[in-house]
């Protein structure tokens, strides 16, 4: 059996020369993710936003299921999305089980309550500081919820570089509803796990240091984003 050093040695070189099959299950990977995010943060945001900016009934349990949501098992969410888009599903017509669709809707099932929750937090913290200021200058329901989002635009891109860094590295929910189908819906986390019991370690070592540089790269961005929002403060 092949040393880890050389196994080591032929992941980077497939990644150096850009290897056909690596890039491939990268870029489908990247599309879903990304894909998910922005539907997530399109509407987590809002929703989080106008939990922590009003008052009104059913808010504190609608807080608390979010916080809830934060921690669904993604087995459990892939499992409810294939019954959904199976054949005998209520979405069966759609025919979108098995493919990468199927794998975006799981994404973001799970990313969503993670946006709106932070969310939630950051406005509700904003909305203690300038509740006066909005009551006399009679700000609207729909300007306050925008005057919020504008000015906690930088921690809510930690928000989203969050949610990206939960949805690149879900394996369960996507296989499940993915089915990890070569040159269809074979991503990452899904072709690590394959490639590892085939012993194609090559590649699924190639692959995850692509996701771990991918970690990094996210875990980087937000603390600039944190390092912008301190300078941003004190000028």
């Amino acid at each position: 059996m092949q040393g880890f050093g050389g196994v080591l040695g032929e992941a980077v070189g497939l990644i150096a020369r850009w290897d056909p099959a690596l890039v491939e299950i990268v870029g489908l990977s990247l599309r879903v993710t990304l894909t998910s995010v922005a539907l997530a943060c399109l509407i987590g945001l809002p929703l989080g936003a106008v939990t922590g900016a009003f008052r009104f009934p059913g808010r504190l349990p609608l807080a608390v299921l979010l916080n809830a949501l934060m921690g669904l098992p993604p087995v459990v969410v892939g499992l409810t999305v294939y019954l959904l888009l199976s054949a005998s599903g209520p979405l069966g017509p759609l025919r979108l089980l098995y493919t990468p669709t199927a794998m975006i809707v799981a994404q973001t099932i799970l990313v969503t309550p993670i946006v709106a929750a932070l969310t939630r937090q950051v406005t509700e913290d904003l909305m203690g500081e300038y509740a006066e200021q909005f009551a006399s200058m009679q700000v609207g329901p729909l300007d306050r919820v925008g005057a919020l989002l504008w000015d906690a635009r930088f921690a809510l891109i930690t928000v989203a570089l969050a949610g990206f860094g939960r949805a690149v590295a879900e394996v369960g929910a996507v296989l499940i509803v993915g089915g990890n189908i070569n040159h269809v819906t074979r991503v990452m986390t899904t072709s690590i796990a394959l490639e590892t019991s085939k012993g194609n370690l090559q590649l699924a070592l190639a692959l995850g240091v692509v996701l771990l540089g991918l970690a990094l790269l996210v875990n980087a961005l937000a603390m600039t984003v944190r390092l912008s929002a301190a300078r941003a403060a004190n000028v």
